[in-house]
């Protein structure tokens, strides 16, 4: 292992790969530091402290912001408005036809894709820094916090939305332009995916807080099973990573001219768990939206206090059966829903009749489109349970344990090790390029 580590660090262009992206990391977590001009440091005190004592809704917002959301840095919007465009592009284009065409036109339509998601990010994160500034800067943020909590009392913004409010929401906005900057320049001359290296960083560098506050409640036997837990998901999510179904696919012997054409084997790869970690995201982000309408109503006497108190107890807290159940069914629903986007047996079925190949035993047309749609729900199944117990299990340790600061582990671990694998990868193709042995054997 010491010797394919020391390869890595051989090869002069993949040496400068790494370096670029680690300092493009640095600078991110620099940024995250930083925080936007014209608020009240005690508010932000109580802000953090708020967060740190209970996951919450919020918990889901500093995750993918690395704690920036936390302390309100330039970069508290993170990398979520973008990650929330790039799901409605992919989405939309199944139903709009000029971006499906663009989708088909390889690389030309994929930079104009691009560019599209850029706009659509811009203006995600315009809404949600206004929304943010306008519910946290007057000091109407209590909703995003449980009850056990202690809310902040202190505005962030002490003399009013206007003016200061109007400066931070640019400053928002543009602390998440230059943040998709830097993911695509990682993209374009680091290595591995932009976007996945800052979502990386975002929720590693929660993780050991998580740790040393269960340390911190003198909690040891907690902390050893949940350490021992947590390294037993990781073993299981490598191993579902890895896992394929492979559906063989053979091509018949065609004669152009004098030579003959075809006649390979060949097999599409269906991973176990194709859609990863955004069926976490969407149904981390649906679970956002009673309580920021709870927020706007606001509580009080009647129906918008029934419906106050139920967000507070069943959706704000997390630890409670509600709320774990909720999350896990509609991980489910979204991992099949992902799933009928991203994999279209039709589309596929006509591809393999074009190029003259035929799934052995099975029929070319119809038939092959019910096969291939039958196998996807099949192994869609185990890989939609397996990240619903994945997300919920340390809920559920947590929740027996009584912490509550350390939410989202599930999360954390199911990202990092999705991103190190495909990291890993990159690195031994790389290493194999130059006749170099890789990691990955």
């Amino acid at each position: 292992m010491l010797s394919n580590l020391k390869n890595v660090f051989k090869v002069h262009d993949l040496r400068n790969k790494i370096v670029f992206t680690l300092m493009m990391v640095g600078v991110y977590r620099l940024g995250a530091a930083i925080r936007v001009p014209g608020i009240d440091p005690l508010a932000v005190d109580q802000l953090r402290s708020s967060a740190q004592s209970s996951g919450g809704a919020l918990g889901f917002l500093s995750l993918f912001s690395g704690g920036a959301f936390e302390s309100f840095s330039i970069l508290a919007l993170g990398i979520m408005p973008y990650i929330t465009a790039s799901i409605i592009m992919q989405i939309l284009g199944v139903v709009i036809p000029k971006l499906e065409e663009l989708q088909q036109q390889g690389a030309v339509g994929q930079r104009k894709i691009t560019q599209y998601t850029r706009y659509v990010t811009i203006a995600l994160a315009t809404m949600q820094a206004t929304g943010l500034v306008f519910i946290f800067g007057t000091g109407r943020g209590t909703a995003f916090f449980s009850a056990a909590a202690q809310a902040p009392n202190v505005p962030l913004l002490p003399d009013g939305v206007w003016p200061r409010g109007y400066l931070i929401i640019p400053t928002l906005v543009a602390g998440t332009a230059v943040l998709m900057w830097i993911g695509e320049l990682i993209s374009q001359r680091g290595i591995g995916n932009g976007m996945s290296m800052v979502i990386f960083a975002s929720v590693v560098s929660g993780l050991p807080y998580g740790y040393f506050s269960i340390i911190q409640l003198n909690k040891w036997f907690w902390f050893g099973l949940i350490v021992t837990v947590t390294l037993g998901i990781i073993v299981a999510v490598v191993f579902i990573e890895l896992g394929q179904r492979r559906i063989p696919v053979q091509f018949a012997k065609r004669v152009v001219g004098r030579r003959m054409y075809g006649g390979q084997n060949t097999y599409i790869p269906l991973k176990v768990n194709q859609s990863g970690v955004v069926p976490i995201i969407f149904a981390s982000s649906i679970l956002l939206l009673p309580v920021i309408f709870s927020n706007v109503l606001g509580s009080g006497e009647g129906w918008r206090g029934s419906i106050a108190g139920f967000v507070n107890d069943y959706i704000v807290n997390s630890q409670n059966l509600v709320y774990i159940s909720l999350f896990a069914l509609m991980i489910i629903a979204f991992a099949y829903f992902y799933n009928s986007i991203a994999f279209d047996p039709v589309r596929q079925a006509d591809q393999i009749r074009r190029q003259g190949g035929f799934i052995p035993g099975v029929r070319p047309g119809p038939q092959t489109e019910r096969y291939l749609g039958r196998v996807v729900n099949r192994i869609t199944l185990p890989g939609a349970v397996f990240i619903a117990f994945i997300a919920v299990l340390p809920y559920a340790l947590l929740w027996a344990a009584g912490v509550n600061t350390f939410g989202f582990a599930g999360t954390s671990i199911l990202i990092a090790v999705g991103v190190a694998l495909e990291l890993m990868r990159q690195i031994d193709s790389q290493l194999m390029l130059r006749n170099y042995e890789g990691f990955l054997k």
